[in-house]
């Protein structure tokens, strides 16, 4: 397997992977621009945008976008996070050169109809609502929110509903001349594909779009906080979070290592100790997420009114516990976990050209998977144990709990805990 980069003189990047034994192909376009892009009356936009590129452009209907790559069993979607939007395809290895000028025509062209507009709006109020009535989902966008106040980072991705409710054609086309330059895009590839037949597509797509405005992204700032939300339901649903480092920081490897032995698997610390042991809970886990400026480690479970406070009680008491007492047997489990995570989930063509298009726009590189282990194994059980001791040390925390919570402790309860 090779990686393979190529920048146009517009600042356009490709980057492919040849995988010989592959018959189809992952491709799309990553372009640096997400909802932590928009200021504050655009909150959401990015989402709609991402919406609109299906619904028609000035060479395809809706409808045609669908059956161009149906026709050859291929599959088309696309995604909004914070940081970017992706618009990618999967499709038979002769299908590529189809696959890339529908995804060049949707992201480049799309139509903006006002009619669709209306449509889509409609389809995005019912996304969110829907959210809103899931507890396990609409709690980390309020956590997010209460982790970074008043900021880009901390808004939800598809925005409330009275800003998505306004936006117009107009909005759409100025989120689009102010973000989807060429030195913001990557074309990322991965599978049966010919990186110079690829490059020379890119050309003839995007060879010609001029670069966009130099971006100005708000800095990061977490200072945490809480929030509940009292609802009647069967369970509380508890959220917490520590600032850690962004996805530049060398520390990442050891946050990740870190949350994945508090609270990664059914061997971890919380699992272990929550629902295995006292049976507070049925779902109890801990990740690391990371930005290109901070980071957060997340802990969630759901759990009885009348058993929260000794959930989160256990919760801040594993949290102090892993800074003095975690094992070289842990450390080397959580290790093998994310290497076997890793390397697992690049035997897919989508997971390569996500992973290309990741990296790319972090290190304007690929780093081989080699690096990448080495940083990992590199981590040691005692720079685990020191990052636990200052995530125990650090009182800034972020809190959200939705639910019976009328007698759930309040976070001043959970940092006295854990300062005790």
């Amino acid at each position: 397997m090779s990686v393979n980069i190529h920048t146009l003189s517009n600042g356009f990047r490709v980057v492919t992977e040849t995988m010989p034994s592959m018959k189809s192909a992952s491709l799309g376009i990553w372009v640096m621009a997400g909802g932590r892009h928009e200021r504050v009356e655009q909150n959401g936009i990015a989402h709609f945008l991402e919406h609109m590129a299906f619904k028609g452009t000035k060479r395809r209907s809706a409808l045609q976008i669908a059956e161009e790559i149906e026709d050859v069993g291929g599959y088309i979607n696309a995604y909004t996070s914070r940081e970017m939007t992706a618009y990618y395809a999967r499709v038979l290895e002769d299908d590529v050169p189809l696959a890339l000028d529908v995804i060049a025509d949707i992201t480049l062209n799309p139509q903006f109809d006002p009619r669709e507009i209306e449509v889509e709006r409609g389809v995005i109020l019912q996304e969110i609502g829907q959210v809103l009535d899931t507890p396990d989902d609409v709690i980390f966008d309020w956590l997010q929110e209460v982790a970074y106040p008043e900021q880009a980072l901390g808004r939800s991705i598809l925005g409330p509903s009275e800003r998505v409710r306004g936006f117009s054609r107009a909005d759409l086309e100025g989120f689009v001349a102010e973000h989807y330059g060429p030195d913001r895009m990557i074309l990322a590839a991965a599978g049966a594909v010919d990186h110079d037949q690829i490059a020379k597509l890119a050309e003839d797509l995007f060879g010609h779009l001029p670069r966009a405005r130099p971006d100005r992204v708000e800095p990061a700032l977490f200072t945490g906080g809480e929030r509940l939300e009292i609802r009647p339901l069967e369970q509380v649903h508890f959220a917490l979070a520590f600032e850690t480092p962004g996805y530049r920081d060398d520390e990442i490897y050891t946050a990740q290592i870190y949350s994945t032995a508090l609270g990664g698997g059914m061997s971890s610390r919380l699992f272990q100790e929550a629902r295995e042991k006292r049976g507070l809970c049925y779902t109890i886990f801990a990740q690391t997420g990371a930005y290109a400026d901070t980071g957060l480690t997340t802990i969630y479970a759901g759990t009885a009114a009348d058993q929260i406070g000794d959930l989160a009680g256990l919760t801040i008491d594993e949290l102090k516990r892993a800074a003095d007492d975690m094992t070289e047997a842990e450390i080397a489990r959580a290790r093998a976990q994310m290497k076997a995570g890793l390397l697992m989930g690049l035997e897919s063509p989508s997971s390569r050209a996500e992973r290309l298009a990741r990296l790319l726009s972090i290190w304007d590189r690929v780093p081989d998977l080699d690096e990448v282990i080495q940083r990992i194994d590199a981590v040691t059980t005692a720079g685990v144990t020191a990052f636990a001791a200052r995530m125990a040390d650090d009182a800034r925390t972020a809190l959200t709990m939705y639910g019976p919570v009328e007698h759930a402790p309040r976070i001043a309860d959970l940092r006295e805990r854990l300062a005790a």
